[in-house]
């Protein structure tokens, strides 16, 4: 699948990075992102994907797989397709989504929860609740 096109790219620690997923090397130590845990992310956000390698390495055995799929109008694949394929992961335990203001694909992992698609405990947190605020649309 195609994860861009305005992405900073996915990581499968210990195996692969592709982009500038993880950041420098000092926070890819940090963040342990060189050995593979069992937490799986999807999120439209580059930079605070960065974070929620920070965050699950703190927080849990650590990251089995991590990508950003940029927050284009038009995006190479969807948070659906991601969560679907960590769903069907027996490595991986727990699904975490980062969604930001703008589309609704939400919408559609709610219906997958809810028609049983989605099974394994997933943490959802979409930011830019203060672009309400703004005098225009907002596009991240």
């Amino acid at each position: 699948g195609i994860i861009g096109p305005a992405t900073v790219g996915g990581i499968k620690p210990g195996c692969f990075r592709i982009g500038n997923t993880g950041g420098m090397l000092d926070n890819i130590v940090m963040s342990r992102l060189y050995r593979p845990g069992s937490v799986a992310y999807v999120s439209k956000s580059g930079g605070m994907s960065n974070e929620l390698n920070n965050l699950i390495a703190r927080n849990s055995d650590g990251v089995y797989e991590g990508v950003a799929i940029g927050g284009d109008r038009y995006p190479g694949s969807r948070f659906i397709d991601h969560l679907l394929r960590y769903n069907d992961n027996p490595c991986v335990k727990i699904l975490v989504l980062l969604g930001e203001v703008g589309g609704a694909d939400e919408y559609e992992v709610a219906s997958a929860i809810k028609a049983g698609r989605i099974t394994k405990p997933l943490v959802a947190w979409c930011i830019g609740t203060c672009a309400s605020i703004f005098p225009f649309e907002v596009q991240f």
